[in-house]
């Protein structure tokens, strides 16, 4: 596919631009893995042109899979790029740790009008690094968020560990739930010792358009479906001019994709990627269903919008 690769020393942000050939003036910034241009990232472009729109894949830098006080301020300067290429409608979507950063940057940037945010939490989370130190596959930064503002860190929800602690304690809590990767007891233990406050919480109600919220009450990355819900219940008493639509689902696990974009990611295997958690093998059927429902609701969703 043809594409226009964006640096952040020559352009203020990282990441690619992927039109499509058909004219639009509709563009969807997808943060869909930890590269602007894999397989992941690559399937989502697909997917968002087989609406008629313009793509724009972003990531905090060229091979750096960590989330370490990333600039807000980089999505205003895409937006920026967007509109001189002809771009008049945007959304936005991410997953897991990028769905936080989703919700996030919409509420900063007002011109956005859909956002899609699968398996996501509400609030800002501590920045991390996956730089393998000492043997660790990630480890959390040293009183950085995941995001900043006029290079200031976001207040942030910290985690009830350190390095190499933090790992550790991910790695005992996978393999006793036999899934390739299990964080949930930990983020509850963060709550419980550092107490939500209303700082660390991403402004929902400042987010303009239409929101989704995608989340499997399975996940064992982090309880995403009472994220989901706390965000509800926050839009309920703050005045705010957006709508929403919730899809949650018994058995999805965290990779609650759109069926048509992991046939896209996956052409033979995707249905295989699920059973990479406990609940995914256990509940595959019903996982491939609630694919499907996503895949029908954000198809209607997304043509509605554009």
């Amino acid at each position: 596919m043809k594409k226009e690769t964006f640096d952040v020393v020559h352009d203020g942000f990282y990441g690619a631009y992927y039109p499509n050939k058909e004219a639009t003036s509709t563009v969807m910034i997808l943060m869909l893995g930890d590269s602007i241009d894999d397989r992941m990232a690559v399937s989502g472009v697909k997917w968002i042109h087989s609406f008629g729109c313009n793509a724009l894949t972003m990531a905090p830098a060229k091979k750096d899979y960590g989330h370490h006080n990333y600039p807000l301020e980089r999505f205003g300067k895409a937006l920026d790029r967007l509109r001189e290429k002809g771009n008049q409608k945007f959304g936005i979507a991410g997953a897991s740790t990028t769905a936080m950063l989703a919700l996030c940057v919409a509420s900063y940037y007002p011109e956005i009008t859909l956002t899609i945010a699968i398996s996501p939490c509400d609030f800002i989370m501590e920045g991390f690094y996956r730089d393998g130190k000492d043997g660790m596959r990630e480890r959390p930064g040293q009183g950085e968020s995941t995001v900043s503002w006029k290079g200031q860190p976001l207040p942030y929800l910290p985690y009830a560990y350190r390095h190499p602690t933090y790992w550790k304690m991910i790695r005992k809590e996978s393999k006793e739930g036999k899934d390739m990767v299990a964080s949930r007891k930990l983020f509850d233990e963060s709550e419980r010792r550092h107490p939500l406050q209303e700082s660390q919480k991403i402004k929902v109600e400042k987010i303009r358009g239409h929101i989704v919220f995608i989340g499997g009450y399975d996940d064992v990355l982090w309880d995403t479906c009472r994220y989901i819900k706390r965000m509800e219940r926050r839009l309920e008493d703050h005045a705010h001019t957006c709508t929403i639509t919730s899809l949650l689902y018994a058995h999805v696990t965290h990779f609650a994709f759109p069926q048509s974009m992991l046939d896209r990611m996956l052409p033979i295997f995707g249905n295989q990627i699920v059973k990479l958690f406990a609940a995914g093998r256990a509940w595959p059927k019903q996982c491939k269903q609630a694919r499907k429902d996503i895949d029908k609701n954000l198809t209607e969703i997304i043509q509605t919008w554009k």
